[in-house]
């Protein structure tokens, strides 16, 4: 077990608590056509899972100035098909053991409000007590003070649970611990050479969080 010390555990929402992996790459793939960058193939996902979002953008072709109008675009496609979305196996009875041991629990997403409180009604997922959406895709480090801020919490009392290198990035920018969880989008190899302070390979794994002893 791992005494964490922290009180709030922060969940993204995107292949961490959500299995979104095969809808999101044929969403992108009918935004390439749309606004004209590379498609991504099958074939090639084992590659991309080995890129930081940034190197994903400049391999896809995509001009950083209209990443937020096909984020955007994106998000409306993904809200027609929420209801095919599923878990990631085992996670809301994870979820519910956190919360049970006493754990506060928020959700920090790039995708929207909308979307994601879509999903959790879906599928009776209650434990949540706060949902942020970081409006821009590398906007998490900023949404993370402010939730500090408004729940009046210093860096030790919060750990981000996260499958992306951007995720990373938003919790050391912010001096807060990250668990980078490899079930999402990026590899664990990738994942690993950007020194989050815990690396997880099964959901099961987030069992060894314990508040701290009073």
């Amino acid at each position: 077990m791992i005494s964490s010390s922290a009180k709030v555990l922060l969940f993204d929402f995107d292949g961490t608590v959500a299995d979104t992996r095969t809808m999101a790459l044929r969403i992108l793939n009918e935004l390439s056509e749309e606004f004209r960058f590379r498609s991504l193939p099958e074939e090639e996902l084992p590659e991309a899972r080995n890129m930081t979002t940034q190197k994903l953008i400049r391999h896809l072709g995509i001009r950083r100035w209209r990443v937020p109008k096909i984020a955007r675009r994106g998000l409306v496609k993904f809200h027609e098909r929420i209801h095919q979305v599923e878990p990631i196996v085992n996670v809301p009875a994870i979820l519910q053991q956190l919360h049970e041991r006493g754990f506060r629990l928020g959700i920090l997403t790039s995708n929207s409000e909308a979307n994601v409180s879509a999903f959790l009604k879906h599928h009776q997922i209650t434990c949540f007590e706060f949902l942020r959406s970081s409006s821009k895709l590398f906007g998490k480090s900023r949404e993370i003070r402010r939730i500090m801020k408004e729940y009046q919490l210093q860096p030790e009392d919060l750990i981000y649970i996260g499958d992306e290198t951007r995720d990373i990035e938003a919790s050391h920018s912010t001096a807060i611990r990250i668990a980078a969880v490899t079930w999402g989008y990026n590899s664990a190899e990738v994942l690993r050479s950007m020194n989050p302070e815990f690396l997880f390979d099964k959901p099961e794994q987030l069992l060894t969080f314990t508040l701290p002893s009073l």
